[in-house]
């Protein structure tokens, strides 16, 4: 179990986040929303992800399905973490945001969010 610190760019939102597994691998996205943003995400379980400080500084935005709920805050507007849309139960956190995580010691893959199973029908 590895325990890390995120924190937006101006400081006014920090999260304790655990991931039982460590952290080895991002991803990126194709998603209209994670292309723009050009985010590496890490995941772990929404439980393992504490707000402990600045709640009251986060906005959330939501799109489409309003399955996935994006984070970041009011003040500098840095997106600090999502609830995944393939599992409301799991937690995107923005990699640049953990203190202390060097981002280039990830593998990165892509996941195709333009292509969301939810969207086929």
């Amino acid at each position: 179990m590895s325990h890390h610190t995120a924190s937006c760019h101006c400081g006014a939102v920090e999260l304790a986040v655990e991931f039982p597994d460590g952290i080895s691998a991002g991803k990126r996205c194709n998603c209209s929303i994670c292309r723009r943003k050009g985010a590496v995400m890490v995941y772990t379980a929404a439980a393992n992800v504490k707000v402990t400080r600045g709640a009251e500084n986060l906005s959330t935005y939501s799109f489409h399905s309003h399955t996935a709920q994006h984070y970041f805050c009011k003040t500098c507007g840095i997106y600090t973490h999502h609830r995944a849309r393939f599992d409301p139960e799991v937690c995107g956190i923005n990699a640049g945001c953990i203190e202390g995580l060097d981002i280039d010691t990830l593998t990165l893959t892509l996941s195709d969010g333009t292509n969301h199973p939810s969207d086929v029908g």
